[in-house]
């Protein structure tokens, strides 16, 4: 490709960039306004955006939005399990800094689901497990992404008393208790759960976000821990920065960012 051309792709590439972080259709002047562009260079690159399908317009909202190549783009990440590939190397070392069962989990509906699990060299029997799902608002990794989700979004994946399964006496038992737990996550930093999944167990987790500051994943570890009542209140601050420090380094190899 000729030097020249190179500005061209950055700012087409930085264009898409935009698109993918707004919530719906943009304006090509708010397009030109972020890129810091004129419109005429503006409306070019859209022209040529799409005419090769990266790009829609929506004459009748004056508006512009991804298109299908850039879906076809995504959904070609999404078939070469990028997370899974990219989580693995670090959620062993992880493992082998802490020497507690490690995973990756992502929420599907109001379910978390875990994509990788790894172990130490001495584990530990856990109902964690790859393709294993557990209510989300039970886990600390559901409970890292729920707590960066806008409030509708969470009361949407839980829509009645119905939601909120149970597995041991301990988590939310309704949408209120659910807000409160959320809440005194996002100012710890990180989510734990005591017993809340299985009894005699506990998890530390952190979020992984995308390019746009949303939560994708998680990360966590899962060790023994006895919870012994209303007294449970460990949070492995420790633990939780290692944690952190790996699920950081996963957002910044997709190319995330935090929040």
């Amino acid at each position: 490709m000729a030097e020249g051309h190179v500005p061209a792709l950055r700012r087409g590439l930085a264009l898409l960039g935009v698109l993918a972080r707004h919530a719906g259709p943009v304006s090509a002047a708010a397009l030109a306004r972020d890129l810091g562009l004129p419109r005429s260079t503006t409306y070019h690159l859209l022209a040529e955006l799409e005419a090769a399908g990266f790009v829609v317009h929506l004459p009748a909202e004056r508006r512009y939005g991804l298109g299908i190549a850039a879906f076809e783009l995504g959904s070609a990440y999404l078939r070469h399990d990028p997370l899974e590939r990219l989580a693995g190397p670090i959620l062993r070392r992880l493992v082998d800094q802490v020497g507690h069962n490690a995973h990756l989990g992502v929420l599907q509906g109001n379910e978390l689901v875990y994509l990788v699990k790894e172990r130490p060299a001495r584990p530990q029997t856990l109902v964690t497990d790859v393709g294993v799902r557990l209510p989300a608002h039970l886990t600390a990794s559901g409970r890292a992404m729920l707590a960066h989700l806008p409030v509708a979004h969470v009361r949407a994946l839980f829509p009645s008393a119905a939601a909120f399964v149970r597995r041991t006496d301990r988590g939310p038992r309704g949408l209120a208790e659910l807000r409160h737990t959320l809440s005194a996550h996002r100012r710890l930093g990180w989510a734990v759960e005591d017993g809340h999944v299985t009894a005699g167990f506990a998890s530390v987790a952190y979020p992984v976000f995308d390019h746009g500051g949303r939560p994708m994943a998680a990360m966590s570890v899962t060790f023994r821990h006895l919870c012994d009542g209303a007294g449970c209140t460990e949070t492995w601050a420790e633990l939780a920065a290692q944690v952190r420090q790996a699920a950081d380094e996963l957002t910044t190899r997709i190319g995330g960012q935090r929040p």
